[in-house]
């Protein structure tokens, strides 16, 4: 089954004072296939490294060394993308949860590893759960 991550294990994962940075790590030291992500969860998790003092530059390592891999193209889901926005209007949906919805649709088997409890609201093909992996 393939892991598809979010940006909150990714940013605990380089953050050794973050509360789940031990649950992270294990995470990443347990898969052998790469990670799969998107450029919205890449944005964010240097937008949140940055503003917390961490090198945003770590986090680009792992997909220079192939630990993470961007698996979805907006430019080519992004009708599925912008209907996910209007579907979870009431949440909101940022644009990387709207992705990594849709890459849980594209990826099946897939988990989503993440930290964010609006996965639990969220659906894949209108009416499933999203398998999640959450400490």
């Amino acid at each position: 089954m393939r892991l598809i991550l979010d940006t909150g294990p990714w940013v605990a994962l380089h953050c050794r004072d973050e509360q789940h940075h031990a649950w992270a790590k294990a995470q990443f030291a347990r898969t052998s296939e790469p990670l799969l992500t998107c450029e919205a969860v890449v944005a964010e998790t240097c937008f949140l490294l940055a503003r917390g003092g961490f090198d945003p530059g770590k986090a680009l390592q792992l997909i220079e060394r192939g630990v993470v891999q961007l698996a979805m193209h907006l430019d080519e889901e992004i009708a599925t993308v912008r209907a996910l926005f209007q579907r979870y209007d009431n949440v909101p949906a940022s644009l990387a949860d709207a992705c990594l919805i849709r890459m849980s649709e594209l990826f099946d088997p897939s988990r989503v590893l993440t930290l964010d409890s609006d996965f639990r609201i969220y659906r894949r093909h209108g009416r499933k759960t999203i398998p999640l992996l959450t400490p």
